[in-house]
């Protein structure tokens, strides 16, 4: 089973497209073929995001269904201990928590839209950095 670290820009798109591959990742979560490495800080920034005013215009999702929505995908998740921090690494101060759930949760990806936000620290951590899409060709091998 694959653990990868979900960047919440692969929830955002999941929950705004029932058709592309992030939503695709989501349902082999649901399906036990991947478990997502969640740490308190990121699962926390999940909900704040998705809950914004302007996210709630494109996914339509009431609060009730978000929160059904974040129940199911931490019962889906494993949780992760922050041992070590490293930060700053990446420009994006927001992104630095990502990085960190990847590397201490020893995930064996950490999956994005954002690939070149975490590439060029990658090869410090050896972290394989991937698009949902990749996720999703690797499996079917």
């Amino acid at each position: 089973m694959y653990r990868i670290v979900l960047d919440t820009s692969i929830i955002v798109a999941a929950l705004r497209s029932g058709s592309g591959a992030s939503n695709a990742l989501l349902r082999d979560v649901a399906a036990g073929h991947l478990r997502p490495l969640v740490t308190p800080a990121l699962f926390l920034e999940y909900e704040a995001v998705l809950k914004r005013a302007e996210q709630r215009l494109v996914h339509r999702l009431e609060l009730e269904a978000i929160d059904h929505f974040l129940a199911a995908l931490a019962s889906a998740s494993e949780p992760v201990d922050i041992h070590f921090h490293w930060r700053p690494q990446l420009a994006d101060p927001n992104d630095e928590m990502v990085l960190e759930t990847a590397v201490n949760g020893r995930a064996d990806a950490l999956v994005t839209h954002n690939v070149r936000d975490f590439v060029k620290v990658a090869h410090r951590f050896g972290l394989r950095i991937l698009r949902p899409g990749d996720v999703l060709v690797e499996m079917k091998k």
